[in-house]
């Protein structure tokens, strides 16, 4: 063995990376090398292992923020293996995984991808998964409650979009086209990095990914850098007083040589909302619903500013293990858990019904979710790949609505249970210096058990009722194969395909509603593609275009869902669904102006067909039926109509001085479908013009910002035809119409680090107080909020 393992020893050579000002060392620096194909990144010390590079002419050292790098061995070599990384100011790229599920540099993909970075979020301090999303300041947050938050991307929204977490899809076979909040059983306190890629992504998602996708990517175990087994974490706290917010977090790493561990605990305590009190009185609700021993009594608030009920709680648990025995191998294995207390739907609390609380109770059950997942790495230098990564996961999800009309002595429960099962084998292949190509099979099985319930609240005797959906299986199979060629230094080209087929089998209960059919089976095929361009003239230039497609095979919620969309109206099933497809164009520019002015724009345009839409139906020759006590005109999903939307987004960073730098993102979309009578009605989804403005000032350890998020006017006319009669959700201008007023919010967001380990984060939220809702939310956002957290690293 010594003869063995004796020069392998001698081989061994170091690589340090180091800030060429600081003489700091950078972690997470990646080396890499297409002949021979290999890559690394550095440790903590910002050291790397690089024997496998030798007799590599060029050997690419590259992380944001930093000038990027391209030596040979050799020359690494005379430097004694010492490398300097001189700063930049702007960097026109990024390191991210959402593109290709391969880490790799934004530099060659032809979609815009954003990235959100630890530093922000712990400067912001998001509640919320979907408060963290808003960070980026080019994602649009609706909310229908306090524990809500449905993304808005490109004019496109819930099941049109796709979230992913640690690579595996979330979107499940239940995602409505109404507003979710799926995205909140994530806890931003263990988010390691968030990325938006947008516009279609289906060639390497599937079904769902039209808007676009977001990725969330959760810590990862860190390894000891040294022959001792190293702890270190975080411990934090935090308090708001909008909603009197208590949070505590806790995670842990311990890291040996070949196995590490990272585990994480977070409890969010939220009380009922304070709203703002400098706008529309339509916002006001001076009252709540209080049952009593024989009735419901309406409470009038001593602060009428207090939204009630919205207080919840959530609670959220994470543990992972990652095990690397060779150099070749690598296995990741992850639990997360988050479950919610039930919490109330604030909207559906604002509905009247002769001059009454429509509801004595609307109340979302406690969320649930778990994931396992178990991810293997192998990197391999010959055959048909050079890596290969298989993903197995299993996903249980749990939503439940709670209602009972207005002093009615009977409460309808609807709970719905999901079992997602999905295996991704990817593979990355680097064909030559300049071609790399991407390919993978994908196999999701959902499996959906959906009940009803209803309940005698005095002497709690229960009889089966009306379910929401049928119990259901939705299967997705398909292979893809995407190919990035760089032509030359300047132009690289990337171009994907991919196959889906799409399966859904259900059973539909007609003991409650006479449906003229009691199965459905679904077999629908797919194709989708993208081709994209990307051109570097210079440094300080880049322009992307793309061209791509995508689709939405109809889900279980699609064609079996039974519910009230809205008031006098009642949706039922629909199986005679197929896929909606869009066609999208991308045209991005970005520029810099020497160290002092970056800027960048993004146009795109979508054509959705085929797309599923609600719409007038009749069912058994009847066009309205008796739900929940009300007769209401009966509507379905169905392939009714086409749809686009075109819009800008738009960025720029100026940097007054080396401290101090003021940045803005704007947004612009506008859509519009087609409707029964041929004319046109402005896209639900597609949010008024909206942005954020921050000056900030970064020195040592002190981090401050100055920001202002801030949203258009709807008018009543630019509503969509389907949102213009929620009074309980918009406010009413002069001639009594619903409209979504403009509003701005002004912030300001202080950080502290001192003795290297004690972080101070405070903040004063919506400083003038200003009483506003996202256009679309059924709830006000928090009036004058002040947020403080205090964070140990240990």
């Amino acid at each position: 063995m010594l003869p063995v393992l004796f020069p392998s020893f001698l081989n061994a050579q170091t690589l340090t990376v180091k800030d060429a000002n600081t003489q700091e060392p950078i972690p997470v620096v990646t080396i890499s090398s297409s002949e021979p194909s290999v890559f690394t990144t550095t440790n903590e010390n910002g050291e790397a292992q690089i024997e496998r590079f030798k007799g590599s002419k060029e050997i690419e050292i590259r992380i944001l923020g930093y000038q990027t790098i391209r030596r040979s061995y050799t020359e690494l070599e005379a430097n004694n293996f010492l490398v300097l990384l001189e700063p930049v100011a702007f960097d026109l790229s990024d390191m991210v995984i959402s593109a290709t599920r391969w880490s790799q540099s934004s530099e060659n993909i032809p979609s815009k991808i954003s990235t959100v970075s630890p530093e922000a979020v712990r400067l912001q301090n998001p509640q919320t998964a979907a408060d963290l999303l808003s960070i980026s300041g080019k994602v649009f947050i609706q909310k229908s409650q306090q524990g809500g938050g449905s993304p808005m991307i490109r004019g496109f929204a819930t099941n049109r979009l796709l979230y992913t977490i640690d690579g595996v899809r979330m979107n499940t076979a239940i995602f409505r086209g109404g507003n979710i909040q799926n995205v909140i059983s994530l806890d931003p306190y263990a988010m390691e990095s968030t990325e938006v890629l947008f516009g279609p992504g289906s060639v390497i998602y599937g079904s769902d990914a039209i808007g676009g996708v977001m990725s969330f990517q959760t810590l990862t175990p860190n390894f000891s850098d040294d022959e001792n087994v190293q702890f270190n974490g975080n411990a934090a706290i935090r308090y708001s007083s909008a909603n009197n917010e208590q949070t505590g977090h806790f995670d842990l790493n311990i890291g040996a040589g070949k196995w590490a561990f990272v585990s994480s605990l977070s409890s969010y305590d939220y009380g009922h909302l304070r709203q703002g009190e400098n706008g529309p009185e339509d916002y006001v609700k001076p009252y709540y619903v209080q049952p009593q021993a024989n009735s419901d009594e309406v409470i009038l608030q001593n602060d009428p500013l207090l939204q009630r009920p919205t207080a919840y709680s959530q609670f959220n648990a994470m543990q992972k293990i990652r095990f690397k025995p060779n150099n070749s191998w690598e296995f990741n294995y992850g639990l997360h858990y988050s479950e919610t207390s039930p919490y109330g739907r604030y909207d559906r609390h604002n509905r009247l019904r002769n001059e009454l609380p429509r509801y004595g109770e609307w109340d979302y059950g406690p969320q649930k979710w778990m994931m396992n997942h178990l991810k293997t790495e192998y990197v391999s230098e010959m055959g048909i790949f050079d890596n290969m990564s298989v993903s197995l996961a299993h996903q249980y999800f749990e939503e439940s609505r709670i209602s009972r009309d207005f002093n009615s002595t009977e409460r309808d429960l609807r709970t719905e249970k999901v079992d997602a099962y999905s295996a991704n084998v990817d593979f990355l292949k680097i064909v030559s210096k300049n071609n790399t190509l991407y390919y993978g099979f994908e196999y999701v099985l959902n499996e959906v058990n959906s009940s009803g319930v209803s309940e005698e609240i005095f002497t709690g005797t229960t009889r089966s009722g009306p379910s929401r959906y049928p119990d259901a299986t939705w299967e997705s199979l398909a292979a893809y194969v995407n190919d990035e060629f760089e032509l030359s230094d300047k132009l690289t080209l990337q171009g994907g395909i991919r196959y889906n087929h799409i399966l859904i089998s259900a059973d539909f209960n007609t003991a409650f509603y006479p449906f003229p059919f009691n199965e459905a089976n679904i077999s629908n095929g797919s194709v989708t593609g993208s081709l994209g361009a990307v051109y570097r003239p210079s440094e300080s230039w880049v322009i992307n275009a793309n061209l791509s497609t995508a689709f939405r095979a109809p889900n279980v919620d699609d064609i079996g869902k039974i519910f009230d969309s809205s008031p006098g109206s009642v949706v039922v099933p629909n199986p005679d669904l197929s896929p909606e497809y869009a066609y999208n164009a991308d045209l991005g520019v970005a520029h810099t102006f020497g160290n002092w002015l970056k800027l960048d724009v993004t146009g795109y345009y979508t054509i959705l067909e085929n797309a599923i839409v609600r719409r007038n139906f009749t069912l058994n020759g009847s066009d309205s039926l008796m739900y929940d006590g009300v007769q209401s005109r009966i509507q379905a999903l169905q392939n009714a109509t086409t749809a686009s939307v075109y819009g800008i987004q738009a960025g720029t960073e100026l940097n007054l001085n080396k401290d101090i730098k003021l940045s803005s993102d704007f947004n612009f979309q506008k859509g519009e479908e087609e409707l029964d009578d041929d004319s046109t009605s402005p896209s639900r989804h597609a949010a008024p013009w909206f942005g954020v403005t921050r000056l900030t000032y970064q020195k040592e350890e002190l981090n401050l910002e100055l920001n202002s998020y801030y949203q258009g006017e709807k008018s009543h006319q630019e509503l969509s035809v389907s949102e213009r009669d929620k009074t309980e959700i918009y406010a009413l201008d002069e001639n009594g119409n619903t409209y979504a007023p403009s509003w701005y919010t002004l912030n300001f967001k202080a950080l502290y680090t001192f003795q290297g380990s004690y972080t101070v984060s405070a903040g004063l939220e919506n400083i003038t107080n200003q009483r506003y809702r996202p256009y679309s939310s059924g709830i006000s956002a928090p009036g004058r909020n002040f947020i403080l957290s205090v964070q140990v690293a240990i």
